[in-house]
């Protein structure tokens, strides 16, 4: 019994000394602790600000003592769901709430949404195919909303001249044009050739739109390469192509107020135009200059800087 009771006595004395000791390193952590500055906080922090609206709408966030002589939530480190909140506003206040919160659609279907159809490869059954989907769609979305092309295309055409797509192409875009409720207005961005210009030139008048360095070029359809063809089959292959010329240069000259015969005349050659000249023939209404149109107004054109550098141009050139 001694022996036990002497036990217990050292057990006993062994844990006051203990928590003796614990209670002392504790008020020693504390002072410490308390002698470290805290670093200054501005009151007018606007996150101190969204930080506290957004535990103010929390229920389950357990709201600190309110104190007019500290800045606000300085003493959200005592409460853990509080430390919580910070990351959660600045989510919400950052960059980050620009993010999408999905991967981005594809362009063309970003275009699409903003009622843009762009044509930007030679008019191929792939191009017109998808150019006309995208037409029927936006007049089933809204049939009161403008739409508008953006071309930058070499036509039927490869720029090098060779045919890389019948005629027809560039007639079923234009017939779907023709055939839409909404108003089309049309934007050349680099290159609008022959049935590329003639989408431009279809376009409402008074909204047929060009940059400044685009251009414009109408020229005769070509015949396409007839290898071992027959010849009964070659004459008759290009008994067609002078009927698809004879309907270009009517569509041309209808929308661009010239007429047949002028139209046909400068179509025996390739007819570049530059967004100026497109201008004055008609294929385009207005040249969307940024901030130019004052700088442009004063230069001379071409031809009057030739003639007062005393160049003569020779003729049949």
């Amino acid at each position: 019994m001694a022996c036990g009771s002497v036990s217990c006595c050292l057990n006993g004395s062994s844990s006051l000394r203990l928590s003796v000791a614990s209670s002392s390193s504790t008020k020693a952590f504390s002072k410490r602790m308390a002698s470290i500055p805290i670093p200054p906080l501005n009151p007018k922090d606007p996150f101190l600000s969204k930080l506290a609206s957004a535990a103010s709408i929390s229920p389950n966030l357990i709201q600190p003592n309110k104190n007019d002589d500290t800045p606000p939530f300085l003493d959200l480190f005592d409460t853990p769901k509080l430390m919580a909140t910070p990351a959660q506003v600045e989510r919400a206040v950052s960059y980050n709430e620009h993010r999408p919160r999905k991967p981005p659609p594809d362009l063309p279907s970003l275009l699409l949404h903003g009622r843009i159809v762009y044509i930007g490869m030679p008019l191929v059954p792939a191009v017109t195919e998808l150019v006309i989907a995208e037409l029927m769609y936006l007049q089933w979305m809204d049939p009161k909303q403008p739409i508008y092309i953006y071309i930058n295309s070499t036509g039927t055409t490869r720029d090098d001249g060779e045919t890389v797509g019948m005629e027809s192409e560039g007639f079923a875009i234009y017939d779907a044009m023709m055939q839409l409720k909404n108003e089309i207005q049309t934007v050349a961005v680099g290159a609008a050739i022959g049935h590329a210009c003639l989408l431009l030139a279809a376009g409402r008048k008074g909204r047929r739109y060009m940059m400044p360095h685009a251009k414009a070029m109408i020229q005769q359809p070509r015949v396409p390469s007839s290898g071992q063809m027959p010849a009964s089959d070659v004459i008759i292959r290009a008994n067609e192509v002078i009927n698809n010329r004879d309907t270009l240069v009517k569509l041309i000259a209808r929308h661009t107020g010239n007429s047949i015969e002028t139209i046909s005349q400068v179509m025996r050659r390739p007819f570049y135009m530059d967004s100026i000249k497109a201008k004055e023939f008609g294929v385009i209404d207005k040249i969307l200059w940024r901030g130019q149109e004052k700088i442009m107004a004063e230069a001379a054109s071409p031809d009057e800087w030739d003639k007062m550098a005393g160049v003569r141009v020779a003729d049949g050139i």
